[in-house]
């Protein structure tokens, strides 16, 4: 078993007290003090996230674009300097590769793909490139990259950048400087708050630490895995490994909005435009329950003695003081407010569908 992987910040994590576990093949920080306490500091004020493991790719040559228009769901080929897309890479039967964002520079292009699917997907790349001018480096080993989250983030980042965040729309980046640090600074993130990701080519751990000494006054915490996956939860994301995955469709997983089926061929179209005409789909819904059980990912759900569905994800929701769960049912059972149960190591628990997200942020 080959040795897990550091990013550039695992000193710092230890020395905050970060305990780490193995994600994706990194050694990474699931918490420091508790998931629920930074959790409510991501909600109410703001939270320093580690997510240099996922995997950042930089393409270039003169057919870079078209290339990624192939490989991805989404319209790659209208995106403008400094918009960030969402995307999927399929597999010919439209399964799901991963989730990815787009970053769309001058002439080149940029990919984030998830941590654990870093390998693969550089292996699809590399089946799929010879027929285009488009040449590829992974950064992900020589590069960093962090996340400040929650309704102070830009307030905490405004005390070290001179870059006009005000104006810094969602989904679009800019290159920054940040403490004299080259940053490519985007407003995105996965916790459903406002917020930013950083990626620098060094210096991370030193501004890691300036962040937390200039967002005191705004009660900002570093968070784990943790907290990342509660918030990510609440707003409905799906997780690879979870609410997406190879035997999964975009389409299926409720991400039409991210799947362009009037746009030139790109890998896994076809099948898609055939799916597209099912009507018998399962259908990702959001699960309240009725007590403070958690139904964990493989729980079945269970509608007058049938079963329909089964949980993919599920927490206790520290905004919410909720247990809630997602889930694929039948679409005829996917009705919201229809009663369910759900099957906790063989204990049946009360829980109603309810619309996603679970949590809305408000709106500055």
């Amino acid at each position: 078993m080959s040795a897990l992987l550091r990013t550039p910040l695992y000193d710092w994590h230890k020395a905050h007290n970060g305990r780490m576990v193995e994600f994706g093949g990194w050694e990474m920080p699931v918490q420091y003090i508790s998931i629920v306490e930074e959790h409510h500091a991501v909600r109410k004020a703001a939270g320093l996230f580690d997510i240099s493991h996922m995997g950042r790719l930089d393409f270039g040559g003169s057919q870079a674009r078209q290339f990624l228009n192939h490989l991805v769901t989404s319209r790659v080929d209208t995106m403008k300097c400094g918009q960030v897309r969402y995307g999927l890479m399929c597999r010919d039967d439209g399964g799901i590769l991963d989730d990815v964002l787009v970053y769309a520079h001058d002439t080149a292009m940029g990919l984030v793909v998830n941590a654990g699917n870093r390998l693969k997907i550089v292996e699809w790349i590399e089946q799929h490139v010879g027929a285009f001018d488009c040449q590829y480096v992974d950064q992900t080993l020589s590069s960093a990259m962090l996340a400040v989250q929650g309704p102070c983030a830009c307030e905490v980042l405004k005390r070290l950048t001179d870059a006009d965040l005000a104006s810094l729309k969602y989904y679009t980046y800019c290159p920054a400087k940040i403490m004299g640090l080259e940053v490519s600074l985007s407003r995105t993130g996965y916790t459903g708050e406002d917020g930013f990701e950083l990626i620098l080519s060094n210096g991370a751990a030193v501004l890691a630490e300036k962040l937390l000494e200039v967002g005191q006054e705004f009660g900002i915490q570093p968070c784990g895995l943790g907290a990342r996956d509660t918030l990510r939860l609440e707003a409905a994301m799906p997780l690879y490994g979870h609410e997406l995955s190879e035997s999964i469709d975009p389409l299926t997983a409720g991400l039409d909005f991210a799947v362009k089926l009037d746009k030139p061929d790109f890998i896994g179209k076809q099948a898609l435009v055939e799916i597209a005409k099912k009507s018998d789909r399962r259908v990702r819904i959001g699960l309240q329950l009725a007590g403070r059980r958690i139904a964990r990912e493989g729980s079945t759900v269970h509608r007058e003695h049938q079963m329909i569905g089964e949980v993919t994800s599920g927490t206790f929701s520290p905004t919410l003081e909720q247990s809630i769960s997602m889930a694929y049912v039948t679409p005829e059972s996917a009705t919201l407010g229809t009663t369910v149960e759900i099957d906790i190591r063989g204990k049946r628990e009360a829980a109603t569908i309810v619309s996603l997200p679970f949590y809305h942020r408000t709106k500055m």
